[in-house]
């Protein structure tokens, strides 16, 4: 009978960076997980005639620091790109909105609409950082266990504080304020250009079943530019893709002693005596370990996995209660040339595009998802993977990569089915027609994923990527659930690692890195 130190379910940024600190620290770790490749919701996926795509993520937003230095991610060949051009607004008739790695040059094409506006860029951009640099630690933090703080967290939680101090009072008190506000809340107070308004609330909505104008969406935008040093839609390419990003730290993992077994069928979580004691592969191959740390979203580990019959009712009620709301499909569309958009160089087509012509046509999108209705006219964002990585495409053709919002999991009168997929991918070259003409033309071949084909390939609960809403009632000690937010869960020896836990979604690898902290203190 095998055993382990550490058995890690899940092979995603998380799952794996939490195998490859504790493996650092000298403990033997295995890492399984049912898919074919490692890396989750960034693993490549088979498209048309050998060309390749990113499932969700053809950007990091964000990556933690101390992901990069303790593991040493340098030097295990990262190439990180940070483009000059970070994303276009695009308007109908080519006088788009570009953002730029240079905030003077984001003014400048501001400016083009309105001086004013242009004239209050840098002063947003610095606001906006002092608030994210408050989320940049509490996201190191591991949250308190509420309602019964000890004198340990309280301690640990005096590191939130640094900030303040550099900003004072009134940093906390502009934290406090934007945190639940709308996103059209905020932009009253900043900007008139009603594009530029609509290009910033995107960042409030990304992945969200919710529309601009619900509360805390300013918390969503602060959270999308933590380590974004003021840089507004910012984002990270990797050289090779998102799954480059995971294939290092897998490299990191190895080298360090981390055995990972793929394509394996996880059957249970196993209890001795109600404390975790290991998993069953393989219908009835058991593996002892003296930790489990799950990296899948908490209705899969513990309902599924632990059984809801090991569970205590309490835990069960709190697990149940999760919003996951899972809204976005992706849409991939081969083409036989680079399309043309006026008003757009090629050297800045390697960029990230939106359709989101004011926040009023943002919150109509999400009034269909509200009704459990595909929107006619969804938040659209795109970009051209296979120009930074010509790889993907095996015959030199292009891909382009959309994500759309809102296409909700739960439909009223309706079933997610290739009927409808194929009106919904219709509906989208449509749109994209009056922004990309002829691009009809140029489609070869195409692929829809819809959140409930999310939910059956990858296996995450109603397609939701972040496993679970970013929403304040979901958020710090409050993440998954009350009894299970500081990685821990109410079951002895069981840990949990994933997008579900503190500090949410995304491919930054902060979830993984503080689990395995608190591991390693246990």
């Amino acid at each position: 009978m095998n055993q382990y130190d550490v058995i890690v379910i899940g092979s995603d940024i998380n799952g794996l960076v939490t195998s490859a600190m504790i493996a650092k620290s000298g403990k033997k770790v295995l890492v399984i997980d049912e898919r074919e490749q490692i890396g989750g919701l960034t693993a490549i996926q088979k498209f048309s005639s050998g060309s390749m795509v990113n499932p969700v993520y053809d950007a990091i937003q964000w990556i933690d620091p101390r992901v990069i230095k303790d593991l040493e991610l340098n030097n295990y060949d990262l190439e990180i790109d940070n483009p000059k051009t970070l994303r276009i607004a695009l308007d109908k008739h080519g006088k788009h909105i570009k953002f730029y790695s240079d905030n003077e040059l984001t003014s400048n094409s501001i400016s083009n609409y309105s001086l004013e506006d242009a004239k209050k860029w840098p002063d947003f951009c610095s606001h906006i950082n002092n608030m994210s640099n408050f989320l940049e630690s509490i996201y190191q933090l591991t949250p308190p266990k509420l309602p019964n703080i000890n004198l340990k967290d309280a301690l640990s939680m005096r590191s939130m504080l640094s900030p303040l101090r550099k900003h004072g009072t009134k940093g906390l008190t502009d934290f406090i304020k934007i945190a639940p506000m709308m996103m059209p809340e905020i932009m009253d107070e900043w900007f008139e250009t009603e594009l530029l308004r609509a290009a910033i609330s995107t960042s409030g909505i990304r992945h969200l079943s919710q529309g601009p104008f619900a509360a805390a969406t300013g918390y969503n935008f602060l959270h999308q530019h933590v380590y974004a040093n003021g840089i507004i839609n910012n984002s990270i390419l990797i050289k090779g893709g998102t799954s480059a990003f995971v294939k290092c730290v897998e490299k990191v993992a190895k080298s360090h002693g981390v055995q990972i077994i793929n394509k394996c069928q996880i059957n249970s979580i196993d209890l001795n005596k109600g404390a975790c004691s290991g998993v069953t592969i393989n219908s009835d191959e058991k593996i002892i370990s003296e930790y489990v740390v799950s990296s899948l979203d908490p209705s899969t580990t513990f309902e599924n996995f632990v059984g809801t019959q090991n569970l205590n009712p309490a835990f069960l009620t709190q697990l149940q209660n999760i919003k996951y709301r899972g809204s976005v499909t992706r849409i991939h569309l081969e083409l036989n040339e680079l399309p043309e958009i006026k008003g757009v160089s090629n050297d800045e087509m390697n960029t990230f595009f939106s359709i989101s012509p004011s926040i009023e046509y943002l919150e109509r999108a999400s009034d269909a998802c509200k009704y459990g209705e595909v929107s006619k006219n969804p938040f659209l964002e795109f970009s051209f993977p296979t120009i930074n990585n010509p790889e993907l495409s095996s015959n030199g053709k292009q891909i382009l990569s959309a994500t759309i919002q809102y296409t909700p999991y739960h439909l009223r009168n309706n079933k997610w089915s290739d009927s409808l997929k194929n009106e919904l991918k219709n509906n989208i070259i449509s749109i994209l027609e009056k922004y990309i003409p002829r691009i009809t033309s140029l489609i070869d071949s195409s692929l829809v994923v819809s959140p409930f084909d999310f939910e059956q390939r990858f296996g995450i609960k109603e397609g939701s990527f972040n496993h679970g809403e970013m929403t304040l009632d979901q958020f710090f000690f409050m993440r998954p659930t009350i009894s299970s937010a500081q990685y821990k869960s109410p079951i002895p020896n069981l840990f949990i690692c994933g997008s579900s836990t503190h500090p949410g979604g995304g491919i930054h690898g902060t979830n993984g890195y503080n689990a395995a902290k608190e591991i390693l203190k246990s």
